[in-house]
């Protein structure tokens, strides 16, 4: 299956090196992380493929915003089988909505007059496009994040420190570095030469 917006609630844990003053990331902290790193450096995650993941949820927050050229359009890339496959889970989707309703899920659904299913919304549901996108990504991203993509290989980005955060890494190496300085008109050329308590104001 296949961006969460930003800010995802995931934090990093407060537990501090008392030698080095480095706060250490737990194991379930750091691949949450990765995760996160992951959606944010693949905005292609939450591509029209992820319909699948929850066809009732892209149905109420992305589809019902389309036009009819943005609907035409993203047929085309489904092509025929994508199309048909996503209507059947749609289908099966709300039979069993209506069979085994979910009380965590964003709508309910009921029978109408004429035997039609018909959606009812429980929370505020999203006034515009871009609302509704925000809500789609933020639900399937936290989704990611806790690991229910059944069909994506987490192997492959909980186990890759390509996704850890390399700025705050070097940040905390340099504030463990003794501080240098570039030392001209040695004999030996240039030498770096460690701060030894000097001040660098001559006592008179």
């Amino acid at each position: 299956m296949p961006f969460f917006p930003m800010g995802t609630g995931v934090q990093a844990e407060n537990d501090t090196n008392p030698t080095s003053g480095v706060m250490p990331l737990s194991p379930a902290t750091l691949v949450k992380n990765r995760r996160k790193r992951y959606l944010d450096t693949h905005p292609e995650y939450f591509s029209a493929d992820l319909e699948l993941a929850d066809p009732l949820l892209y149905d109420r927050l992305i589809r019902r915003f389309q036009t009819p050229a943005e609907r035409e359009a993203e047929g085309r890339a489904k092509g025929f089988s994508g199309i048909l496959q996503a209507d059947l889970y749609r289908s099966e989707a709300k039979m069993e909505a209506l069979s085994h309703p979910d009380p965590n899920a964003m709508f309910s659904y009921s029978r109408g007059p004429n035997g039609e299913i018909l959606a009812e919304d429980k929370d505020e549901i999203p006034t515009s496009k871009e609302e509704g996108k925000k809500i789609w990504q933020w639900e399937m991203g936290l989704r990611f994040i806790r690991g229910e993509d059944h069909d994506f290989d987490y192997a492959t980005v909980d186990e890759n420190d390509d996704y850890d955060d390399w700025n705050e890494e070097q940040e905390r190496y340099f504030d463990d570095e003794e501080p240098e300085w570039i030392v001209e008109g040695t004999s030996g050329g240039d030498v770096r030469s460690r701060l030894q308590g000097e001040t660098g104001v001559q006592d008179f």
